[in-house]
């Protein structure tokens, strides 16, 4: 367990329906701000978030899964859709990332919802959203971030589109579906009015696109692959050091000439080539290739000490090791550690962003296994009894 306070939205209730990514982190992020948050899985092997992530024991789940209480369900039997329906119904907000018209299917239909329930709010992800030709197709995160445009630009230019290491396209819309429940919260706070929030995998993914549509558009310019760089945007990239890389982003008229002092050779400020943020564009791979050869002269520490000594923005490339490691991420508390229900204490990225009065946190751990806050969810919100209890686990409901 932890300390942290009950956060910004404390009193609000959140079903969280769905599994793997988009759904589960849209709820992580109401719960690190202070929802009581309901996870709802099906009965057996639960979310199979359970089982993801990288090394011998899968530990991810501790991060998706904090600030959840779960129980079991199952969605695919009348029986268990009507025990879902009543728990939606007694909450403020549902989360759901299923297929579009897989709540449909099973008598969950949004609109449904709202005519019981006119101030819930339902945030639906999805690969294409709830319309379109293509609403009905399965999306991954992978796919939404092909079709948004940024696989296509990701990579080194002579080979094929490249992925970052996470799952950005999922968390992205998860991102912006919390955002869509904190906008609609506070219209629900002046009207009474709940509503559905529709956001599409390639949407979330299109949004942060920057000026990939209108360039094209306006210009005909299409965005290639460009490795490390951004095509016109020097220097500002990952330079080799005696020992490892080191982050220079000096793309900046006065920050260019510091960084020139920094290398002992003030005057490739006042260099045509170089004197400009244009210039510097167009003489991207040259300017690149001189700092390399400076930084290479030097450790990763040498580097670092110069760039703070001349005010110049720039940083060592981390891993989570180093993050362990740094006493900025300490000061902090970028990085915390909780006292999970299986695995002991593990450390995890904290909550973000931080609040001066009512701050987020990590208020309990994941649940350990599916449905085991079963009895006293279904007791404290839906007031069943033991025995009723009993005989919906008997029956597989559960």
């Amino acid at each position: 367990m932890t300390t942290a306070g009950p956060g910004a939205l404390a009193g609000l209730r959140v079903v969280e329906l769905g599994q793997l990514l988009a759904g589960p982190f849209c709820g992580q992020l109401l719960g690190d701000m202070g929802a009581d948050v309901i996870k709802v899985e099906p009965p057996g092997a639960g979310d199979p978030m359970r089982v993801w992530g990288q090394g011998k024991e899968k530990v991810q789940w501790e991060v998706i899964g904090r600030n959840k209480r779960s129980v079991t369900c199952n969605l695919r039997i009348p029986e268990g859709q009507a025990l879902a329906r009543r728990l939606i119904l007694a909450a403020d907000v549902l989360v759901e990332n299923f297929k579009p018209g897989t709540l449909e299917k099973w008598n969950l239909d949004p609109g449904q919802l709202l005519q019981e329930k006119p101030s819930l709010i339902v945030a639906r992800m999805s690969g294409y959203g709830q319309t379109g030709p293509y609403s009905d197709r399965a999306g991954f995160g992978g796919i939404g971030e092909a079709m948004g445009g940024w696989r296509y630009i990701v990579g080194e230019p002579d080979r094929p589109p490249a992925r970052m290491g996470i799952s950005i396209g999922d968390t992205l819309c998860a991102t912006y579906g919390t955002m869509g429940v904190l906008a609609a919260l506070h219209h629900r706070e002046k009207t009474g009015e709940g509503q559905v929030i529709d956001t599409a995998l390639y949407e979330a993914v299109l949004q942060v696109m920057e000026g990939l549509v209108p360039e094209y558009d306006y210009n005909g310019y299409i965005r290639e692959r460009s490795g490390s760089i951004l095509p016109g945007v020097a220097p500002s990239n990952v330079y080799a050091c005696k020992d490892g890389p080191f982050m220079i982003g000096a793309n900046n008229d006065a920050i260019f000439a510091r960084l020139a002092r920094a290398m002992g050779r003030p005057e490739l400020a006042q260099d045509p080539r170089y004197s400009t943020h244009l210039a510097r564009g167009q003489h991207q791979a040259e300017l690149d290739d001189l700092i390399n050869a400076w930084t290479a002269e030097l450790t990763v520490e040498e580097v670092d000490e110069l760039m703070i000594a001349h005010s110049v923005p720039a940083g060592r490339v981390y891993t989570a090791k180093d993050m362990l490691a740094d006493p900025h991420f300490a000061a902090r508390e970028a990085i915390i550690e909780v006292e999970t229900r299986k695995r002991g204490k593990v450390k995890m990225q904290n909550a973000f962003p931080k609040f001066s009065r009512t701050p987020s946190g990590v208020r309990y751990p994941a649940p350990a296994t599916p449905g085991e806050d079963n009895r006293l969810i279904f007791g404290e919100v839906l007031g069943l009894d033991s025995v009723e209890l009993d005989r919906l686990a008997g029956a597989g409901v559960i």
